[in-house]
């Protein structure tokens, strides 16, 4: 299971920035590629970081020692368990109203049952990694059943046209690893993300309750890789209101990406 972070008082955030952040999904048509932004007064992207595993094994200091050379108030925006369109259309829409990046590890039977959303993920600019193919806790299920669920994850994925291939990037769910699984990511030159913070969006919150939490830890760490997950429909709604909380407080967002992709 993921340890749960320590309660911290969440920061005041007026209604009206919330209101008025929560219209920007609505805004937007159609993704953006983030280096093409038609705005000027967006959050966009400030850089590309390419994490190669050689270098970058484990990343995410909630789960390994070391993360992403990540200079002060920059953020790595990571989403899990999706595609699930009815969410993730919503969050793509937002993320591209602002011209951000993200990274989606998604499950395989989710993918393979919603290809388009993917192709829609992958059209936008972002980032895809393997979330396993039905999200189980690997470290309970013994190793042989765990490399399954990691292989046939990859492999639903990968059999979607137009996902680049080979995928480098790896998130166990609940952050359950095993050292020999860990060792076998590493042999198969694929990075695996923890995570610095989270939003614990899986516990049931109003959008402003997990705005409130999430802004709270982000002030308290500075900077770091953040957790989401694009199925919750409240972490979908509050998701415009989290980017223009960003860009008013001078954070800058980070797309990683692996080696050979761009």
């Amino acid at each position: 299971m993921i340890s749960r972070p320590a309660a911290i008082a969440p920061a005041f955030i007026p209604p009206a920035f919330i209101t008025a952040a929560l219209c920007l999904a609505a805004l937007a048509a159609a993704p953006a590629m983030a280096a093409d932004c038609p705005r000027a007064d967006t959050l966009g992207t400030a850089r590309t970081l390419t994490v190669d595993p050689a270098s970058f094994p484990r990343v995410g200091t909630k789960s390994f020692p070391q993360t992403l050379p990540l200079a002060d108030k920059e953020v790595v925006l990571t989403f899990d368990d999706g595609p699930f369109p009815a969410t993730t259309n919503k969050i793509l829409a937002a993320l591209a109203a602002e011209c951000v990046k993200a990274t989606f590890f998604l499950i395989g039977r989710n993918a393979q049952a919603n290809p388009q959303t993917v192709r829609a993920i992958l059209a936008a600019g972002h980032s895809i990694g393997n979330h396993t193919w039905s999200h189980p806790n690997l470290s309970r299920i013994g190793q042989a059943r765990a490399v399954d669920e990691i292989d046939r994850g990859l492999a639903a994925i990968e059999a979607i046209p137009g996902v680049p291939k080979p995928i480098r990037f790896f998130r166990f769910p609940y952050f359950a690893s095993t050292p020999a699984l860990l060792t076998l990511l590493e042999q198969r030159h694929t990075a695996v993300f923890g995570a610095d913070l989270w939003a614990s969006d899986w516990n049931p919150m109003t959008p402003d309750q997990q705005l409130h939490l999430l802004v709270a830890r982000l002030e308290n760490e500075g900077k770091g890789i953040i957790l989401l997950h694009d199925p919750k429909r409240q972490t979908a709604a509050m998701v415009p209101a989290f980017l223009l909380y960003l860009k008013q407080n001078g954070y800058r967002i980070v797309h990683v990406v692996p080696p050979g992709q761009h």
